[in-house]
């Protein structure tokens, strides 16, 4: 089978398209056929050895899939050779076959395109654990989401309207606050023409906000930080920007507030069980077109590279999907 192989940590364009042994389904395995796996800003991490998880060379990108169960191993019983599902598998997506647990294999409704339900497991996965597990919310309490167009931004974006919440979405151009504000954004925020701190103060008239979603981190950080209202919950998902902010202590006590972490990845393996509760409960919303998992656009396995400099560039407004 065809397989991206990162081989030593390079840029995108230094990944290649090689053949490797087909996936067997060992006891207790379901093998998929891949017909979708998503890229994510960390794959570009992980191929430069820059993330936290650094798996054994060689790998391939893309940590999550979708497709069609081939074959399953010893001991199996709830999956069928045929059944549409869906999975996380950390990397090693970007190949036309994998095997994986069957126990982190999730079915998918005949209505559910496999592009859409590839995009749903990390995005959504780590936007319904930060706002429901982390943030504390109560109704009616304002939401700012930074890089608000982006994968895991837009996914806050519509779960925090369906939460109740009053969600800002913070983008850097008029184009992506327009795509947030059709996705569940009920005000924007320009930061590449307004100060973000005296922004979100204004639009919640002197209050400040009551949750930040930042998955941007850099300079906006810090701005967004002194825009919390007392007792504002600050949730830091990641660092697309590059840099890891330096946060002033001092403003967690002026504000009364709390910066809490939100590592979807590491709680998955503590929670697995309430993990997979909330990816079947997001892919029966995404069936029902509660939530979008909005595909900007798709690459064949081949250009991997292209795929993930789209991403590298901030240019997409959703996921971005390979067609093994």
């Amino acid at each position: 089978m065809k397989a991206i192989l990162c081989s030593q940590y390079c840029q995108p364009d230094d990944l290649v398209l090689a053949d490797v042994p087909d996936p067997v389904a060992e006891p207790g395995q379901a093998v998929i056929a891949i017909k979708a796996a998503a890229l994510n800003f960390f794959d570009i991490l992980m191929i430069q050895g820059k993330y936290q998880i650094k798996p054994p060379f060689p790998f391939s990108p893309a940590a999550e899939v979708a497709g069609v169960i081939e074959s399953v191993g010893a001991g199996v019983g709830d999956l069928r050779v045929g059944d549409r599902v869906v999975a996380s598998c950390g990397h090693n997506g970007a190949r036309e076959k994998i095997a994986l647990p069957a126990n982190s294999i999730v079915k998918i409704p005949d209505n559910l395109d496999f592009d859409r339900a590839a995009g749903i497991i990390i995005i959504y996965g780590t936007a319904l654990h930060a706002l429901e597990d982390r943030a504390s919310p109560k109704p009616g309490e304002t939401l700012a989401v930074l890089g608000a167009a982006g994968g895991t931004g837009l996914a806050a974006c519509e779960l925090g309207k369906l939460m109740g919440l009053k969600v800002i979405a913070c983008a850097s151009s008029d184009e992506k606050l327009e795509f947030a504000k059709a996705h569940g954004a009920e005000l924007t925020l320009n930061y590449s023409k307004e100060d973000l701190k005296e922004g979100l103060r204004r639009l919640t008239g002197g209050k400040g906000v009551d949750i930040i979603f930042d998955p941007v981190g850099g300079t906006y950080a810090e701005a967004a930080l002194r825009s919390i209202a007392w007792e504002g919950r600050f949730l830091v998902i990641g660092f697309a920007a590059g840099d890891i902010p330096k946060m002033p202590l001092n403003l967690a006590l002026l504000k009364g507030c709390d910066i809490r972490g939100v590592f979807w990845g590491a709680w998955t393996r503590v929670n697995p069980e309430k993990n997979r509760a909330n990816l079947e409960k997001l892919v029966k919303w995404t069936a029902e077109g509660k939530i979008s998992s909005h595909v900007d656009r798709t690459f064949p396995l081949a250009q991997t590279a292209e795929a993930l400099k789209v991403l590298a560039g901030r240019k997409a407004m959703g996921k971005v999907i390979l067609h093994p």
